[in-house]
């Protein structure tokens, strides 16, 4: 049984936590964070009876394999750097760093302990889009040439979590980043890139839309376009939608997650609807469950001895791809994400 301890219980944690009991092979032994009402209420609604309000000692004195370090991107890399030196493994959730130093420190650390190092980065594990990725891979539409990888909403996500308000950096690096690495899995790495931001909402301080395009290294172009301003019925919060063009044929993925593929003159459409899992609630059902799939493979990995799909090493392109992003709205150029 692979123990494991959870910094930080905020409001996404929860989440983490439901998905860690359903998980056979791994528990969490202990809880850290430095607000005692959320620690000591997630201890008692998880049957966690380990508490402690300081993650280093935690660390030092827990028997543990690995963490789940849910807290804010500016202590990561302490973190990170701690759990290596304590030789633990690591599921890190995104932004993963706050610089791509920071970040490439971070992987150095890991893989300099001889561990293993996953970014929660759960998007491209929503099974809707683990079924258009399949049905991509498997030669559906033949050769992809172009995509649109689209998230528009108008959902009050400062409610939950108030501190999107204040940072100075919003939509491209608290939900493009998933919509970036989305398009990542469906089309391959990327040779550049070109970006516009735009604030909306006036009592926010960062960017609250974006519009990215990407030159993908296997040919194909997308673009991939994030809104927090789009008001719109029926609100599809929180659903990415897809459109994809092949040489033989075209795949949608649609609301309320419907996926339709045409080729040779046929429409074929199927419902990928992610199951409402027994702790979830509609509509954060879907990122609920890709919460669940993504700690199970990074279990599967430790067991196996195989890097995740969303390795540190991996997130660094999408990370890299974030800040790329920024650089070209700030300057309004075209970035070759050559040397990022």
């Amino acid at each position: 049984m692979l123990k494991g301890a959870l910094i930080g219980c905020g409001f996404f944690a929860q989440n983490q936590m439901h998905a860690w009991r359903m998980i056979d092979g791994a528990r969490i032994v202990a809880v850290c964070d430095m607000d005692r009402d959320r620690r000591d209420r997630t201890a008692r609604d998880f049957g966690v009876t380990r508490i402690h309000d300081d993650a280093l000692r935690m660390m030092a004195t827990e028997e543990l394999d690995f963490v789940d370090i849910a807290t804010t991107v500016g202590s990561h890399r302490m973190l990170v750097q701690a759990a290596a030196d304590a030789g633990l493994h690591v599921i890190c959730q995104k932004p993963f760093a706050e610089t791509m130093e920071d970040a490439r420190a971070m992987v150095a650390a890991v893989q300099g302990a001889g561990r293993t190092l996953m970014v929660h980065e759960n998007f491209r594990w929503q099974s809707a889009i683990r079924a258009a990725i399949a049905a991509l891979q498997g030669g559906a539409i033949g050769t992809p040439f172009f995509g649109r990888v689209s998230f528009r909403s108008g959902f009050d996500v400062f409610s939950g979590q108030p501190y999107l308000a204040t940072d100075p950096r919003f939509i491209i690096q608290d939900l493009g980043i998933h919509i970036l690495d989305v398009a990542r899995a469906l089309f391959g790495d990327v040779d550049r890139i070109s970006a516009s931001t735009q604030r909306i909402n006036p009592t926010i301080r960062g960017e609250d839309v974006a519009t990215m395009m990407l030159d993908h290294q296997g040919g194909v172009t997308s673009v991939v376009d994030c809104s927090y301003a789009t008001r719109r019925s029926p609100e599809t919060f929180p659903q990415t939608l897809l459109e994809i063009d092949g040489d033989r044929g075209t795949l949608r993925l649609d609301a309320c997650y419907r996926l339709v593929i045409q080729n040779a003159g046929r429409e074929h459409i199927r419902d990928v609807a992610p199951p409402l899992l027994p702790w979830a609630e509609r509509p954060w059902h879907n990122i609920q469950e890709s919460v669940h799939l993504i700690q199970a493979h990074f279990v599967d990995c430790l067991r196996a001895g195989t890097q995740p799909e969303t390795s540190g090493h991996d997130n660094l392109k999408t990370l890299a791809l974030v800040e790329a992003a920024y650089a070209s709205a700030r300057d309004g150029t075209r970035i070759d994400m050559a040397g990022w």
